[in-house]
This record gives C-alpha cells, structure tokens and sequence, in this order.
C-alpha cells in the first residue's frame, strides 16, 4: 500500500462521516431553528422546550436511518479489510 492509497482510504472514511452524521445534524439543525423562531415569537424562553423535541427526533432519525449507516460501515470496514492481504 503506498501512501496515496492510504490518503484514499483516509478520504473515504471522512466522506463516510459526514454521511452518517448528516442525517441527524441536518434535523436537529431545522428543527433546532424552527423552535427558537417559535419561541422567539412567543417570548416562551423555556430551555426543555428546545432540548426535549430536539432529542427525540434525533433518536427517531438515527433509528430509522441506523440499518442504512450500519450497512455503510459494514461495506467500507470490507474494502478495508480486503486490502490488508496486499499490505507489506
């Protein structure tokens, strides 16, 4: 393996960070925005107000996106493994 495949390998293991993380940051990021503009309309400065909802989609996105980011994981921790026979 010479250093540019390792720089290859490394480039794609930070792409698929991104696309498990982006699900659940994308709706805690809308729905984050959504409820501080509601509660700045409404002077309502309740802190759980933010918290509750915000956890509870986020679990709910990460457990129907969980099947789809444990398949990628799977795929890319076998492409790695399958090009440890190759290593000198």
């Amino acid at each position: 393996m010479n250093p540019d495949d390792f720089v290859r390998v490394i480039q794609q293991a930070l792409y698929l960070v991104l696309l498990l993380s982006a699900p659940a940051l994308l709706v805690a990021l809308v729905l984050g925005t959504i409820i501080s503009v509601l509660q700045a309309a409404t002077h309502i400065q309740e802190s759980s107000l933010l918290s509750v909802p915000k956890i509870l989609v986020v679990s709910a996105v990460l457990a129907v996106a969980g099947l789809w980011m444990l398949a990628l994981v799977v795929r890319f921790g076998q492409a790695v493994f399958s090009v440890v026979p190759q290593l000198r």
